[in-house]
């Protein structure tokens, strides 16, 4: 039996102290991390709760059940932040960042003590892929919210849709892990390459950006 709540409270404790100790300017970054971790953890909890009412096994678990409510549950401190303190993009692409990565790390230290952490090319596939993932599920509604938030019709049903999207990105990736074989590989490896080919291409659109202002100056 793993005991996820014990793990969070000894995770979460040293966190606590550096951030009385490094001042109010850092508190973002460590209640971001905090919010990260338990989302995972209240996930964890929602999830055994649908599977016990539908009598899931771990394939509808991991493919239905769970891409809905880790992105439900991971939407729900950014929104809140959205709705609280109006932030800048520039805080919410960082709140985005550390929110999903938070997340990520939980759920593979959850996955080390269940499962041991012996095979190291392994694990080390899988830590790369499930950051990636979670990464591009964050980006995927916090960066669009950035957008639509700015358009006030847009708002419902665009944090919908986009929920929508990264939803199916997860459920997308838990069913080819689920598949086994080399098709999880492939899995582990795609939100890696999603994420390369999305910084290359926002860094060229930044430098484009850059140089335009360069030649009307």
């Amino acid at each position: 039996m793993t005991y996820i709540e014990n793990i969070f409270v000894c995770i979460v404790a040293p966190l606590l102290v550096a951030m009385i100790c490094m001042g109010k300017r850092y508190y973002r970054f460590f209640i971001f991390s905090i919010a990260g971790m338990g989302a995972c953890i209240l996930s964890a909890y929602i999830n055994t709760f649908f599977a016990r009412i539908y009598n899931a096994d771990l394939f509808n678990i991991t493919t239905e059940i769970a891409p809905v409510v880790e992105e439900i549950i991971k939407l729900l401190p950014l929104l809140f932040f959205l709705l609280i303190f109006e932030p800048k993009p520039k805080e919410i692409e960082s709140a985005v960042l550390i929110l999903a990565t938070s997340f990520a790390t939980f759920e593979n230290i959850c996955y080390l003590t269940q499962n041991g952490a012996a095979e190291l090319p392994f694990l080390l596939i899988r830590g790369f892929g499930t950051g990636a993932m979670h990464v591009i599920g964050g980006a995927i509604t916090g960066c669009g919210l950035v957008y639509i938030w700015k358009r006030g019709w847009l708002k419902i049903a665009g944090t919908a849709g986009l929920l929508c999207a990264a939803i199916n990105f997860h459920a997308i990736y838990n069913l080819l892990i689920a598949h086994g074989s080399i098709t999880q590989y492939i899995a582990y490896s795609t939100p890696i390459f999603v994420l390369i080919v999305g910084f290359m291409v926002r860094r060229l659109i930044r430098t484009k950006q850059f140089s335009s202002i360069k030649l009307e100056i």
